[in-house]
């Protein structure tokens, strides 16, 4: 009788269990379905929906949303109650400034600026409402502010016209002030924003910067044409944009017209247009950039001009010129790590071991790629790491029972990646380190990789490589690298970097998966692997993703001689752009990777290199210097015939 009863019970028990999911799974239906209705506008859905997730582990979201829909409408009282009990929530601090733009929007000042000062993350649209609300009351902090705020490429919301028309009509705004911020716009490509800030120019001079959009299309017609008066200023500055645009691709011939033209030019001017040519030059190795950046002296020199500078001089070993670059630089620029590291390196050549190694000694403390180097500067080489604090259970326990964690892993593994990411950065903010490393912990245990990284990634004091340099997918691994001859802590490097093992990754261009693969390029692989049935969407399965590649990259090793910065470099712009950015002499693999034109890519150089010195090290591979594995990059006269690029596909 007692067995008849406790079987009774497991089936009692199992009903009741199954019934529980199947209530969970209809839940997250529901809740995927009002996310949807959200994102369509249809708000009587959302409301029958929300009825029916009252009590459900996201259902804050749901709130969020049906505030959100109707901000314009919402009472202070209900907006107040949900940040108040949801504070633990990026979604308080959204709605609160989803809210104070609504506020702003009908001129609710005394509201606004009473809620302001709450706002933990500020963006500049809720900015420029409260320089409007300060500006009313003609707070002079405002207005200098505001000028600070002026000086910028970017364009800017609506809602700061008013903020630049209050500058403008109190004579806070200067004409050159206007110059200055339109060569910002016009350095930064936006040609439209410049026509609009052109609109705070005198009359003439706004009516010639109409002829901006047909100058970026063709600077050579223009210049050829020469329908421009250089008594002008506002004709001064086409030509100085036409100069500058033509640089970009050919700089010897945007140097010729310069010549003819410069005599036409104020002395403060020609620098200015030298400083903008000898930018171009540099980034396209061009061997007049360092002559032309002499003829800028006079001029200030920007941190990015400035960085060129300093690699145009690296690039022929010409030490005294990079540390003038870099000593040039502002003191922000000169903290970063790379203008660091390549001072202290100047310091060496010109014997000053002693001011070279006190750069070099805190450097080599960062985990990253200069740091690496800085190290064996020291004489040193990354030695075996231990695995380094692992957290415990209780403290991963803890963790786990944080409400913010739990809708962050709920949105997870509901695939709604970008809500899961925001709520888990909001969750974690003001962590330690013991606290960061079980975050990461969780995350692992959780497949949710690339928050497991980047939480480890976080730490300070206490680390675990282990989590920062994860290894999942190992069979797989293991057996493609084997079998193509590729370096599997390489692989690994490479990996991190492209998709943190998110195995549905998508970049904007269409790049997929693990590997990051472009579709013409994966449909190339898989004729050359002579797979007839293959079919797009098998990219982003792990294994057909890492076999092709793997075989991508085995590809483009060989075709680049072997070399790993190059394959690196090619993998991520092209082998065409890899072989193009090679010296006529042999360059440092760490000088040619500063080189790099195209910022994305000389940051992924040098993280990928510097991930495969970790992932060597947590492989239990034979440890080299990561000077060693960068080598030496051959001249151009030695370079094997060149692969097609792979974003056009082989």
């Amino acid at each position: 009788m007692a067995a008849m009863r406790f079987k009774l019970f497991g089936i009692v028990l199992t009903c009741l269990l199954l019934s529980i999911t199947d209530a969970t799974a209809n839940q997250d239906a529901d809740f995927l379905a009002a996310h949807d209705a959200f994102k369509a506008g249809n708000f009587n859905r959302l409301d029958a929906y929300a009825k029916r997730l009252q009590g459900y582990l996201l259902e804050p979201y749901v709130t969020y949303w049906q505030l959100q829909a109707h901000i314009d409408e919402a009472s202070p009282e209900a907006v107040r109650q949900f940040i108040a009990g949801h504070g633990d929530s990026s979604l308080a601090d959204r709605l609160r400034g989803e809210w104070l733009k609504a506020l702003g929007r009908r001129g609710e000042w005394p509201l606004f600026q009473s809620e302001y000062p709450h706002l933990v993350k500020d963006e500049p649209a809720i900015i420029c409402y409260a320089l409007q609300a300060r500006l009313q009351q003609n707070e002079t902090a405002a207005f200098q502010e505001a000028k600070a705020l002026w000086f910028t490429g970017s364009d800017m919301p609506t809602n700061c016209t008013p903020v630049f028309n209050a500058l403008a009509s109190g004579g806070k705004l200067s004409v050159e002030d206007v110059w200055t911020r339109l060569r910002m716009a016009l350095e930064a490509g936006n040609i439209s924003v410049a026509g609009s800030i052109a609109a705070y120019l005198p009359g003439t001079q706004e009516k010639r910067m109409g002829l901006l959009e047909s100058i970026s299309e063709n600077p050579r017609r223009f210049l050829e044409k020469g329908k421009f008066d250089l008594q002008q200023r506002s004709d001064r500055e086409l030509v100085a944009f036409a100069l500058y645009r033509l640089g970009r691709l050919q700089p010897a011939e945007a140097g010729t017209f310069w010549e003819k033209l410069l005599p036409g030019y104020r002395e403060e001017e020609r620098g200015y247009v030298w400083g903008q040519l000898a930018l171009q030059a540099a980034r396209k190795h061009d061997p007049q950039a360092l002559a032309w950046f002499t003829k800028a002296e006079r001029t200030r020199l920007n941190d990015n001009q400035l960085g060129w500078k300093a690699r145009s001089a690296m690039r022929v070993q010409n030490w005294p010129e990079v540390l003038a670059a870099i000593d040039a630089m502002s003191e922000t620029a000169q903290r970063e790590d790379n203008w660091r590291y390549w001072k202290a390196r100047a310091l060496k050549s010109a014997g000053k071991i002693i001011p070279a190694n006190m750069i070099f000694a805190p450097l080599s403390k960062q985990h990253s790629f200069y740091g690496q180097l800085a190290e064996e500067e020291l004489g040193a080489v990354l030695e075996s790491r231990p695995a380094g604090y692992k957290p415990s259970e209780d403290e991963v326990k803890a963790i786990q029972n944080l409400p913010g964690l739990q809708r962050a892993l709920g949105l997870y593994q509901l695939d709604l990646r970008y809500e899961a990411t925001r709520e888990w950065l909001w969750a974690i903010r003001g962590f330690d380190d013991k606290q960061l490393l079980a975050a990461a912990e969780l995350a692992r245990r959780n497949e949710w990789y690339d928050r497991a990284i980047n939480t480890a990634d976080k730490t300070i004091q206490l680390h675990n490589f282990e989590l920062r340099y994860l290894v999942p997918h190992r069979d797989l691994m293991e057996n493609y690298s084997r079998q193509w001859g590729l370096d599997e802590a390489w692989v690994y490097g490479l990996i991190r970097q492209e998709s943190r093992f998110v195995t549905q990754a998508r970049s904007n261009v269409g790049a997929s998966g693990l590997m990051q693969i472009m579709p013409a390029t994966a449909t190339w692989i898989a004729k050359r692997l002579g797979l007839r049935d293959y079919r797009h969407p098998k990219i982003n399965q792990v294994g057909t993703n890492i076999e092709f590649g793997t075989y991508y990259l085995k590809h483009v090793q060989d075709n680049l001689g072997g070399h790993p910065v190059l394959a690196t470099a090619a993998y991520n712009a092209g082998p065409q752009r890899a072989q193009r950015w090679r010296s006529d002499v042999t360059l440092e693999g760490a000088i040619y990777a500063e080189s790099i034109p195209f910022t994305e890519t000389r940051d992924y150089v040098k993280k990928v290199m510097s991930n495969t010195m970790y992932y060597a090290n947590r492989l239990g591979q034979r440890l080299i210097s990561l000077k060693q594995r960068m080598g030496i990059v051959p001249g151009r006269d030695q370079r094997p015939d060149s692969p097609p690029d792979a974003d056009a596909g082989p």
